[in-house]
């Protein structure tokens, strides 16, 4: 499976970055600047610009990970976050009309768990969850070794389910330094770095709210790993102890014996994540 050639687009905020994906690497890399409030056509002209040099008759598929709310089986992408034009965007028909190849679309923190699944932490899990906890919190499932993306791909959205007054993405995640203290996360993470124990208290705070958030997932979906992914991973050392504190209170502790929480050190994981789609569409 893994000798197909196929092409995955991350389509962020800024950037759009596209890469053939063969035998587990990004052979070819190509990114570029988006117009983000351009027209539903200019932020196609930026994605086609990335994408048109990379397709050839090697090619098996197309995978699109996209910050939004996805029609997966319509491959319809509606209110992409900071593209303020891509209110309602048929992409799969728009680039299997131009390139002549299957396209397969999903969200990017869907991508990110196969990107895991595929090619990082993930590979050899059954059942897994790749979190993305950086100024909010979005979740990717695997279930028997299979995407699990619900009826309107909003399965996982774990970080808006109401927690203490707010959400959970309100207390465990990067938010929490500017809701709470109101002193934005990379300064807080640089001050934790330093040695400050004012900013590692605050990350032993949030520590103990993530901590709840994982209780949530294994209540829901019961995994045996849990790959955390976004910026706030880099400061896993100042709320780790606090966080795992916190787990430890969870119902049933046989199922934590099995349970392991690892990093995301995955280069490019939402390339990786998007030309996942294309080996999930076939499992």
């Amino acid at each position: 499976m893994k000798e197909k050639i196929i092409i995955g687009i991350d389509l962020g905020a800024t950037n759009v970055r596209a890469g053939r994906v063969h035998q587990q690497q990004i052979k070819e890399l190509q990114a570029m600047p988006i117009r983000s409030s351009g027209t539903v056509e200019e932020v196609l002209q930026d994605l086609f610009s990335v994408t048109d040099g990379l397709v050839d008759k090697s090619v098996a598929g197309i995978g699109v990970g996209v910050p939004s709310v996805v029609d997966v089986e319509k491959g319809i992408v509606y209110d992409v976050q900071y593209i303020p034009s891509w209110t309602e965007v048929p992409l799969k028909r728009i680039l299997e009309e131009r390139y002549g190849l299957p396209v397969f679309v999903n969200n990017d923190a869907n991508c990110f768990a196969l990107g895991e699944f595929y090619f990082g932490k993930g590979i050899g899990s059954d059942h897994m969850i790749g979190l993305t906890i950086g100024t909010g919190i979005g979740a990717g499932i695997i279930i028997n070794r299979h995407l699990y993306a619900g009826a309107n791909c909003g399965a996982g959205e774990i970080g808006t389910v109401d927690y203490l007054d707010h959400r959970y993405e309100y207390y465990a995640s990067g938010q929490y330094f500017d809701n709470v203290y109101h002193t934005g996360g990379q300064e807080v993470f640089e001050r934790a770095k330093s040695g400050d124990p004012q900013a590692r208290q605050w990350y032993a705070e949030m520590g103990t709210h993530l901590g709840n958030v994982i209780k949530l997932v294994l209540y829901a979906y019961d995994p045996s790993l849990i790959v955390f992914g976004g910026s706030v991973r880099h400061a896993y050392p100042y709320f780790q102890k606090n966080m795992w504190e916190s787990i430890n209170s969870f119902a049933f502790p046989k199922s934590l014996e099995r349970l392991r929480i690892e990093l995301s050190d995955l280069q490019n994981s939402g390339i990786y994540g998007a030309a996942g789609l294309y080996y999930d569409s076939l499992d």
